[in-house]
């Protein structure tokens, strides 16, 4: 039997490939409404979105963000900086230090 968190895990990755789909075909309306049903599926749940898809997503307007469409990607010491088109900034860290 297959438990609701796994069933959440699964409709959170069809809703990647989705969002994913609909960004790069240029419906940014209907990539936006993926993203923000998985973030809703995941808050029910208690989950957390799986990092490629949460480093793909915009806090700000739950855009779905492809590099050099909508995102702007900069390294800087220690850090990617990614900036949407909304001016949001998300900041990862990479290293082993």
């Amino acid at each position: 039997m297959v438990s609701d968190q796994q069933l959440a895990r699964e409709r959170i990755e069809i809703l990647h490939e989705q969002a994913k789909r609909a960004a790069r075909a240029d419906e940014r309306d209907r990539a936006r409404e993926y993203v923000r049903r998985a973030r809703r599926i995941a808050e029910r749940n208690r989950l957390s979105l799986p990092a490629d898809f949460d480093r793909f997503t915009c806090d700000a307007c739950d855009a779905y963000l492809l590099p050099g469409r909508n995102a702007r990607v900069r390294t800087r010491e220690g850090h990617v900086v990614v900036t949407c088109d909304c001016g949001a900034q998300a900041r990862y860290r990479y290293g082993g230090n």
